[in-house]
């Protein structure tokens, strides 16, 4: 089988041009069976495709992604790397840092990890300028090592005067 093509984000990360994406397993879509979704990640990753994309508010992915990321270390296996991309979608409101470091954390014991790969920041409104504060603490967070990268999702490109403007 051939290898799976990669991408490197700014920031250094590689992952699959394919994402495997955990919005079925919200909920929205019928009852999940945890137990298969983590059997179906494991097919997906012995095939190469290790990065996985979900969100806080999709319902158990994140802690779905956690009980697979837990039985891959625990297995004893040479098992590969896995790239885990998560949304960060805050209700408005203020942005301080611990607000930002709270969901962040929540995000991290759910999937199991020390750090997070790939946030991706989603903000409903842009006329509420503080997603401006959570953008600076995501920037603070990544050079901490909180965090690996991060984007904003949904935005459009007259966003970018904003966040530019100093």
């Amino acid at each position: 089988m051939s290898p799976v093509p990669k991408v490197r984000l700014s920031g250094g990360l590689e992952i699959c041009r394919v994402l495997n994406g955990m919005w079925q397993v919200s909920g929205a879509h019928g009852t999940v069976d945890n137990a298969k979704a983590v059997e179906a990640m494991q097919a997906y990753a012995d095939a190469g495709l290790t990065s996985f994309d979900m969100a806080d508010i999709y319902g158990p992915a994140e802690e779905i992604f956690g009980q697979f990321n837990s039985q891959c270390k625990s297995s004893g296996k040479d098992v590969p790397a896995l790239q885990s991309l998560t949304k960060y979608v805050p209700r408005p409101g203020p942005m301080d840092r611990k607000v930002v470091v709270k969901a962040l954390q929540r995000s991290m014991d759910r999937m199991h990890v020390d750090s997070l790969d790939c946030v991706q920041f989603h903000w409903w409104d842009y006329r509420d300028k503080r997603y401006l504060d959570a953008l600076g603490h995501l920037s603070d967070l990544q050079q901490e090592g909180f965090i690996r990268t991060y984007t904003e999702v949904h935005s459009r490109s007259r966003r970018l005067t904003d966040l530019f403007a100093g």
